[in-house]
């Protein structure tokens, strides 16, 4: 039996009086009366609940809450902030749990913040997605860079993309949506963004916006509606927040490793699928099962997709290098003084004189930056051979060469001399036009064990253990020979 049974009992059942209740219960006169009573029995909150250690203090602190109302938003009042100053101006001697709880409910009372309150909401299948940007690091070729990842998120199913790009520009922006549009297989029609520069050239009042004309012209070619955030909301886009952390945490730890973009892209977008089987709490059906409800309520794709391409003209200059975008890109020496187009895509740039392509390189990015490709100077190279060591492109690639390459250049320049050594090798270097890098350094390593010192020796040895594609086939009556040996071949050409 509880006390406030007992004393009620033993009052009006038994005629005990107040006194001997209060001997019997330990519990003052007058909550004996109140149980008799009938009174609310227990804890009772204040009406009011005072802040006696901040006294004189509370002014102070509402003042420096008022002045923060025209100051920027990064640059107003924490409650730390507060106490600092109580402490270093004020001579305040309470503690700071007190500060941030009068600074919580004077903002509210002051009318500076609400109570943070959010609507739970059931999305409408196929119509809504999220696109957000994060950032991470990985390894490409060997090198650690710092990469930009395009997320889009389904708000209905949680079906999701992403993709690595070198930055956040337009062209990579519209590029990672035409990407995210055929992994749908469908358009959402409304996408919902932050106020990113590559989307919006000013922020009006409301959800009034000016685009970006580019970005204008490529949502009114897939006929989407954009709607953006209010400035500093990020929660209006919470789902693809979410995605940007779990994508990070989960597709990017351990650091990913690629030998290209491409190739880090591709290992993505496998994760991207194999998350469809993953079923979201709260939810019933896996986030394939959603997805396939909502895909037939998705707009259809255009026939052709937007072209996302800056074309320009230029000149290939006496280092045989185009300049596109700040950057330079070579093409082959022969072209040097020559009339080219450019074709910028977000990943790539392809190189054309008339109708006929010349190269194409990775994108760069940045300011001032080469991509050199050796193959492009070989020819003047062989012409100036003096220039071998110095010649940048030469530089770069040797970097990566396998060892056999740099025995086979010394093995040259020891039997024919250093001038027709580099000339002869470079020859060696050309092979790699026709044949597989792996092919050539085979027999590169073979010629080298059999003391072969020409290039026509590679050639030869290629010519015959090169495959299919390469060997000439006997005639059908004639006898197959046997293998040649290559130690007699090499004692034919003088070589010891």
């Amino acid at each position: 039996m509880n006390q406030y049974e007992l004393i009620r009992t033993g009052h009006r059942v038994y005629g005990e009086n107040i006194s001997e209740l209060s001997r019997l219960t330990g519990h003052s006169r007058n909550t004996i009366k109140k149980a008799i009573r009938g009174e609310p029995w227990g804890y009772k909150e204040r009406q009011h609940q005072p802040f006696p250690a901040l006294g004189n203090y509370m002014e102070t602190i509402d003042s420096w809450l008022k002045s923060d109302r025209d100051k920027p938003k990064k640059q107003r009042h924490t409650a730390h902030r507060i106490y600092n100053r109580l402490v270093d101006e004020h001579g305040y001697k309470g503690c700071e749990s007190t500060v941030r709880r009068y600074v919580k409910l004077a903002k509210i009372t002051l009318g500076i913040e609400s109570p943070r309150a959010f609507i739970p909401c059931n999305p409408e299948s196929g119509n809504e997605a999220e696109v957000d940007w994060g950032t991470a690091t990985a390894i490409i070729a060997g090198e650690e860079h710092r990469l930009k990842f395009f997320c889009m998120r389904s708000k209905y199913s949680g079906k999701h993309f992403v993709r690595f790009y070198r930055c956040e520009r337009q062209q990579a922006f519209l590029d990672a949506h035409i990407h995210a549009f055929a992994f749908y297989g469908g358009i959402f029609p409304v996408l919902i963004y932050d106020n990113l520069t590559t989307a919006v050239q000013k922020v009006l009042r409301g959800r009034d916006r000016i685009e970006q004309g580019g970005f204008s012209k490529f949502r009114a070619y897939y006929s989407f509606e954009a709607r953006f955030c209010n400035p500093d909301s990020g929660n209006e886009k919470g789902g693809v927040e979410g995605l940007v952390g779990y994508a990070r945490r989960n597709y990017m730890v351990p650091i990913p490793e690629a030998d290209s973009l491409e190739e880090l892209n591709d290992k993505i977008l496998r994760q991207c699928f194999s998350y469809g089987g993953h079923k979201m709490a709260g939810r019933d059906r896996t986030v394939n099962e959603l997805y396939e409800s909502e895909k037939e309520r998705l707009l259809t794709l255009p026939e052709a997709v937007f072209s996302n391409i800056q074309i320009s003209g230029s000149r290939a200059d006496k280092y045989a290098t185009v300049i596109a975008d700040k950057n330079r890109y070579s093409v082959p020496s022969g072209y040097a003084g020559f009339k080219v187009k450019v074709l910028l895509y977000a990943d790539r740039v392809e190189i054309f004189t008339g109708t006929k392509k010349l190269t194409t390189h990775e994108r760069l990015y940045g300011n001032n930056k080469w991509s050199l490709k050796p193959d492009h100077y070989l020819e003047l190279i062989q012409q100036r051979p003096l220039a071998f060591n110095s010649a940048r492109p030469i530089q770069q690639w040797r970097k990566s060469w396998p060892q056999s390459l740099h025995l086979l250049l010394k093995r040259f320049c020891d039997s024919q001399g250093e001038t027709n050594g580099i000339k002869d090798f470079i020859t060696v270097l050309m092979f790699y036009r026709d044949y597989k890098a792996g092919e050539i350094e085979a027999a590169v390593e073979l010629a080298i064990e059999n003391s072969i010192s020409t290039s026509d020796g590679v050639n030869h040895i290629l010519t015959y253990t090169g495959g299919a594609d390469t060997a000439i086939a006997p005639l059908p009556a004639w006898p197959t020979l046997p293998p040649p040996d290559l130690a007699v071949y090499a004692q034919l050409g003088g070589v010891q």
